[in-house]
């Protein structure tokens, strides 16, 4: 057994019915990584069920895609037809996973639900990922490859074009959900990538509405608008970029007042908070309780990579409206952190946490 496997069960011999947030404080550590160690110590029969199985309150679901992200940055113009020469770099992604690590990050307790293939892509997701996040649902399928994403970027760090593989994401269903319900019903916030099924979805919007638990929807791609429920009622926040709700609405955004009824339309179709992005136009938001409003965008010097600030953007954004702040300052948070994660070559930048995240707002704002 690893060094930590054995702290861990040690601790248990004395006190077995600590929780899991008592064993990391304890043992410093931190509570998804306390989460995962446990999980394979059950799942090895050396622990079996105690109170610290039960289901967590107050996490944040985070449900979608957990892939592994290939970049291939060319050198020069690209060609098509022939061969171009690039640098390449690997990291994990998948926007539910992205969220979740920005998140765990953050401070928060999280968990994700996906479904991956028994590879050694899951492998390499799983040791960066566990110790932001409860990795304990994730569900491993047999005859499925982990997810994959590859994208051709150019000189400036903008996306070209992508390839996904994303077949396995079909697995995603309700029976899975189902067999998560009693962690999803204790959740204070779930939230869904458009990886998932639309039955899926709608499954999810029915619990959070029947369990008063907010519901955020995060759009993956213009094509998988069509996953979003008819019904929007009960869905707290959706994030998404021009051309998904162009998709959605059937109209097009050509100018402000175009981009504020876009915004207000999904508000009268009974979503409580909607945030329309536009790149480096900025982005309008639009809520029950508020008027519609633009927000322009944090002037960025040098972009490094776009892979993972849209993430970032909702990340920072959820997180500052669950401490309780008003919705331009929670866009303000998710703009900063989308704004410093352009500027980083990683997908969800290492440096990230709650005191990191306040400080360059503290400065940004002084």
């Amino acid at each position: 057994m690893q060094p930590k496997e054995i702290q861990i069960l040690q601790y248990l011999r004395k006190n077995p019915y600590a929780s899991q947030l008592e064993i990391a404080d304890t043992l410093n550590m931190s509570r998804p990584a306390v989460a995962n160690i446990i999980s394979q110590l059950i799942r090895n029969g050396q622990i079996t069920g105690r109170a610290y199985i039960l289901p967590e309150k107050n996490e944040i679901i985070c449900i979608g895609g957990a892939n592994l992200d290939r970049k291939y940055s060319v050198k020069n113009q690209l060609q098509m037809g022939t061969s171009n020469p690039t640098t390449s770099s690997q990291s994990v992604g998948g926007v539910a996973r992205n969220i979740a690590e920005n998140l765990g990050r953050l401070g928060h307790s999280v968990r994700l639900l996906s479904v991956v293939g028994n590879d050694i892509e899951y492998q390499i997701i799983e040791k960066a990922s566990s110790n932001w996040m409860n990795l304990f649902s994730v569900e491993k399928l047999a005859n499925y490859s982990t997810g994959t994403y590859s994208a051709v970027l150019d000189r400036q760090g903008e996306m070209l074009f992508a390839l996904a593989n994303m077949e396995i994401y079909d697995q995603l269903s309700v029976e899975y959900m189902k067999k998560q319900e009693s962690h999803l019903s204790n959740a204070q916030l779930l939230i869904v990538d458009m990886n998932c099924p639309k039955e899926v979805i709608e499954y999810l919007q029915t619990l959070a509405m029947g369990k008063n638990i907010s519901l955020a929807i995060i759009p993956v791609s213009s094509p998988k608008m069509e996953r979003m429920p008819d019904n929007l009622h009960g869905i707290e926040w959706i994030i998404l970029n021009r051309d998904e709700a162009e998709a959605y609405l059937h109209m097009k955004i050509i100018d402000e007042s175009s981009w504020k009824k876009a915004a207000q339309t999904f508000v009268q179709k009974g979503v409580n908070h909607v945030v329309i992005t536009n790149g480096s136009q900025g982005v309008m938001y639009s809520s029950e309780s508020s008027n519609s409003a633009y927000v322009s965008a944090m002037h960025v010097d040098h972009v490094v990579d776009v892979t993972g600030a849209g993430d970032a953007f909702v990340s920072g954004t959820l997180h500052a409206w669950l401490e309780g702040n008003d919705l331009k300052s929670a866009i303000n948070a998710g703009m900063l952190n989308a704004s410093k994660t352009l500027q980083s070559a990683e997908t969800v930048r290492t440096e990230l946490s709650k005191i990191t995240l306040n400080n360059e707002l503290e400065e940004y704002l002084s």
